[in-house]
């Protein structure tokens, strides 16, 4: 009569990082390193004994690390901010050098007044520099091609907005310039002191900024006073939302979207334009206000 066998595979041993064959811990026993434990003490309720755990569980690390990887979160989007406003700085210095050039150097002024193929075509290449900025997104990232098409762009927009404001008086675009610094100053702090959440508005005021559009197109056909002063109202409303999105967007944080920090260039310029169309707006309520 056959008897019932077992067959049994010669397995090897597991074994540890030295080399040696690893013995099994004996049952109902867990050992813990030191380190594990000092790991804990670092992360709260990260340890293998934490408040809340199984005993005997391994410890979770992932949650020790999480505190270390918060604080390297937090100062990259330090870093970044730093160097978004200060290319934001340079470009806004630069762009008020040159208005200033046009207004009061009368030789230059005349020509831009006499020149208006001149204006078309910086529009023309602002245009373009903002669509490969905007739509490369390996070459915005580059160094220092990122930086270079950066500052064509805002030479470009600097001599854009200069031959536009040589049809104003030098006193309204002087008063136009310290009101967008003030507006711009007040809703950045607004933005970054704020509990409430812009940047879930950004495909609404999109759809909005496309009627804004058309709005100024039936102003052009009527010629009407008081709707140029309601389309350059409606426009520093609308450019002013946007400050806020766009800085919000680069705070990142709680709020429910945010842009990468790799993206200095962009955020940059997306600042940049929008204290742009806030001038432009804020200029024309100062000339029809004479």
């Amino acid at each position: 009569m056959a008897k019932n066998t077992t067959v049994t595979e010669d397995l090897p041993p597991p074994y540890n990082y030295n080399g040696y064959p690893q013995q099994p811990a004996p049952p109902e026993t867990f050992q813990v390193a030191p380190g594990n434990m000092a790991m804990g003490s670092v992360g709260g309720d990260c340890a293998g004994n934490a408040e809340g755990q199984t005993p005997g569980a391994p410890p979770a690390y992932s949650e020790g690390l999480e505190d270390f990887s918060c604080f390297s979160d937090a100062a990259i989007r330090r870093g970044f901010v730093r160097k978004v406003y200060l290319t934001l700085m340079v470009q806004l210095l630069v762009t008020t050098a040159i208005i200033c050039a046009f207004l009061y150097w009368h030789e230059l002024r005349v020509w831009t007044i006499h020149s208006t193929w001149f204006t078309y075509t910086m529009l023309a290449i602002v245009f373009a520099l903002i669509l490969v900025l905007s739509c490369c997104g390996n070459l915005r990232r580059k160094v220092p091609l990122n930086f270079i098409f950066l500052a064509l762009f805002t030479a470009a927009e600097g001599l854009a907005l200069g031959s536009v404001t040589v049809f104003y008086e030098a006193e309204a675009v002087l008063w136009a310039v310290g009101a967008t610094a003030f507006v711009s100053f007040a809703l950045s702090v607004f933005a970054m002191q704020t509990k409430w959440d812009f940047t879930a508005l950004s495909g609404s005021l999109w759809a909005i900024c496309w009627s804004l559009v058309t709005f100024g197109i039936l102003c052009a056909i009527l010629r009407s006073h008081y709707l140029y002063i309601v389309y350059a109202s409606l426009g520093t409303l609308i450019f002013s939302v946007y400050l806020v999105i766009d800085t919000q967007f680069m705070l990142g944080g709680k709020h429910r979207y945010s842009v990468s920090p790799e993206e200095y260039i962009f955020v940059a310029l997306n600042l940049y334009l929008d204290i742009v169309s806030l001038f432009l707006f804020i200029l024309q309520l100062f000339g029809l206000s004479r």
